[in-house]
């Protein structure tokens, strides 16, 4: 069975935008060490999910990095761009977006079904409600928390819809020189 893996920036609050979906409280001056780590997160997928919202600013800015040799994320701009995407809408279109296919499916069994499906694993990167309903769901395997040193007091965050306690595993973690710890859990599932 592959596994979901989810890689989010949060804040030490909790938060992974501000109440108006403010993003400019986020690092990015990034050491290598940080750098490895997610491109050894990155390499063991071949599938990347994501809402609709979300998608409207990725998919398009990988592309325009991977179609610049001298931009210093043209590497990773390439593995986002070539990796196949599958973006949850409620109101599916066919998708100009390269590697990319939109779906209106059932969230729980399109996620089971391609969990089951032969491949490498899959990631998803937020937004905050289509996260929120994986966790609700439990259809998160790993969770790859990059907490950022800023406290925003309010936000968006991607556990307010759990119904219940949810206990997790710690795997492991890092401290990066830039102030991001990452911090990667799975579910402790009885």
């Amino acid at each position: 069975m592959r596994t979901l893996k989810l890689q989010v920036q949060v804040s030490i609050d909790g938060y992974v935008a501000g109440p108006n979906g403010e993003m400019d409280w986020m690092v990015w001056n990034w050491d290598e060490e940080l750098k490895n780590y997610v491109k050894e997160l990155t390499g063991t997928i071949d599938c990347i999910i994501m809402g609709r919202k979300l998608a409207a600013g990725f998919i398009p800015y990988w592309a325009t990095v991977a179609e610049n040799p001298d931009d210093p994320q043209y590497s990773f701009g390439l593995t986002m761009s070539e990796t196949p995407k599958i973006v949850f809408s409620k109101s599916p279109r066919p998708s100009s977006w390269h590697n990319t296919k939109v779906t209106a499916g059932d969230l729980v069994e399109v996620i089971k079904d391609l969990k089951n499906q032969e491949g490498k694993d899959i990631i998803v990167y937020g937004g905050g409600s289509f996260v929120s309903s994986l966790i609700k769901a439990d259809l998160i395997d790993e969770y790859h928390l990059f907490i950022n040193p800023a406290a925003l007091g309010d936000g968006m965050t991607i556990f307010k819809r759990l119904t219940h306690k949810q206990p997790f595993r710690l795997i492991k973690s890092l401290a990066s020189t830039c102030g991001i710890v990452v911090i990667c859990y799975e579910p402790h599932r009885e």
